[in-house]
């Protein structure tokens, strides 16, 4: 209750959102600075578990356009273009930045998805949020 009519409480309200483990973030920057790498990683996600290479950013935007690439149409030769097409309009809208920021999204090759009892979910490619890992570990399970 309010001491007297009118008068709000001292305390606002605080707006949270997850935020990403610092090392994870530094360990993708990492693997953004070198195209080709990859690295064995267990991730824990809102949906179960995730397992997979971690590969950088522009080596994911690579795989992304070869995959669609063997795919006939228009269509498909324009969605190959499309994650580089999102990163030129990024760069112009942050021209005016100097800083480089950490990663927010985190990128897998070759990954398995593990949920509640169902059968294991294969996706060659795979982008998640930073944020969205709960947990994480060297290595996939034996």
């Amino acid at each position: 209750m309010y001491e007297s009519a009118g008068h709000a409480p001292d305390s606002a309200a605080v707006i949270t959102e997850p935020v990403p483990d610092l090392q994870l973030q530094l360990l993708v920057q990492l693997l953004d600075r070198e195209m080709r790498s990859g690295l064995p990683l267990t991730l824990t996600i809102p949906t179960g578990v995730l397992h997979g290479d971690v590969i950088g950013h522009e080596e994911w935007k690579a795989e992304w356009t070869r995959s669609l690439r063997q795919v006939e149409g228009e269509g498909a030769d324009l969605i190959a273009e499309f994650p580089e097409t999102v990163d030129q309009g990024i760069k112009e809208l942050r021209a005016d930045e100097n800083a480089r920021r950490l990663p927010r999204w985190i990128h897998l090759r070759d990954a398995t998805l593990m949920f509640g009892g169902g059968a294991p979910l294969r996706l060659p490619l795979w982008r998640g949020r930073l944020s969205d890992v709960s947990g994480w570990a060297l290595g996939r399970p034996q």
